[in-house]
């Protein structure tokens, strides 16, 4: 049941929830939307089928995805392969809302001009991408100023001539499922690490780079921020910590750190890893740190191993939610009837991305799969079933 508090709380947007009332349906690679939650529930992709889906929590969806599968250079006789991009966006939507819209033009630009792609080009392409945002920053700073402030995680899994490219800065997460013959199991492999104060390897990083100030992480609350503001290390975006030109009026004050610097307190730069994929590597899960506060790498890795593949990302977002729900010792079915915004307060928004993996499709370096581009998108407030 719902506490006194709690119910105080959610009163003015409690909602009845009819189950498939406000269900639409889009063109082909658009996804359905159910209340709050928009979902692509199957597909095919270069390397085997996926699933999609995003249920939203605040008051603007600042979680925004992409899925594109097939030629990942300018000219279709070049590689293919398949790219997913997780953006969880921090103080707005901007942010989020421009890698979505430019990183992949990055990545096929460099993959070009490489000729394949390598690690080398992620790391440009995310570069690139920080560097046109702070531009538009430095264009709008002075009549909108808050748009120094919003940044975004970036998590980007790249499929390509049977190796897999993972690249991150934040907090967002991939885990690969990868089949334990001996024990016939399905074993969570996490393949990022979190770039969050609140690892201590996060923390000796920082200091590292900043060996000069000792305030560069504190410890609020029991909370480890950089520079008693923000969690996480790297970024796009977050300009207010990367350039001192916009650490100064008319950003407010909460912004602002008390010090200038010279160097950017937060990085863009990407962790990556590059592997070869194996027989045994069943499927990769990505989500934004929405999903992982709830579940735990094999309690996902669980559900998608022996649950049917089509609405499998919808089915993850629901056992979190139930999670949620019982954390806050509340019925899920009282969850499921608050609106955006004040649903902030019981859970993140959420996005996820299920990649199966086919190793014949892989091995066999398949282009004749259809072409894929889809990106994730907001629901609507209204009746749900989530």
């Amino acid at each position: 049941m719902v506490s006194t508090t709690l119910r105080r709380i959610v009163s003015p947007c409690w909602k009845p929830s009819v189950e498939g009332e406000n269900s639409s349906r889009g063109g082909v690679g658009n996804g359905r939307v159910d209340g709050l939650l928009w979902y692509e529930d199957s597909g095919e992709h270069v390397a085997g089928e996926f699933s999609m889906a995003v249920i939203q929590a605040n008051n603007l969806l600042e979680d925004h995805s992409q899925l594109e599968s097939g030629p990942i250079s300018s000219f279709k006789s070049g590689p293919h392969g398949t790219f997913v991009g997780i953006y969880d966006g921090h103080g707005g939507p901007e942010t989020a809302r421009f890698i979505n819209k430019h990183l992949f033009s990055h990545i096929k630009k460099f993959t070009t001009e490489n000729h394949g792609m390598s690690a080398d080009v992620i790391n440009k392409a995310f570069l690139a991408t920080e560097e046109d945002f702070l531009n538009l920053v430095k264009e709008q700073f002075e009549t909108k100023p808050q748009i120094a402030s919003v940044g975004s995680c970036c998590l980007v899994g790249i499929i390509c001539s049977g190796l897999l490219y993972i690249a991150n800065a934040g907090d967002s997460r991939v885990v690969l499922g990868r089949l334990e013959k001996a024990f016939k199991e399905v074993k969570a492999v996490q393949l990022s690490s979190e770039h969050n104060a609140s690892f201590e390897s996060v923390r000796e990083e920082l200091r590292s780079f900043h060996p000069d100030d000792p305030q560069i992480v504190v410890l609020r609350h029991n909370v480890w921020r950089v520079k008693g503001i923000i969690q996480i290390s790297r970024s796009i975006g977050d300009a207010y910590l990367k350039k001192p030109e916009f650490n100064r009026e008319p950003l407010l004050p909460k912004f602002r750190v008390p010090n200038s610097f010279e160097k950017p307190i937060l990085q863009a730069e990407p962790a990556i890893s590059v592997q070869k994929l194996r027989p045994e590597d069943q499927f990769l899960i990505l989500a934004s740190d929405g999903l992982w506060e709830h579940l735990s790498n094999q309690e996902a890795v669980n559900i998608v191993s022996t649950c049917p593949r089509n609405g499998i990302a919808r089915r993850l977002i629901k056992a979190a939610l139930r999670e949620a729900a019982k954390k806050r010792e509340m019925r899920y079915s009282d969850l499921k009837k608050i609106d955006r915004g004040v649903r902030r307060h019981f859970h993140d928004d959420i996005t996820v991305i299920v990649l199966f993996l086919d190793f014949h499709l892989i091995s066999n370096g398949s282009s004749c799969r259809p072409l894929v581009s889809i990106r994730g998108s907001a629901g609507v407030s209204g009746n749900s079933k989530y």
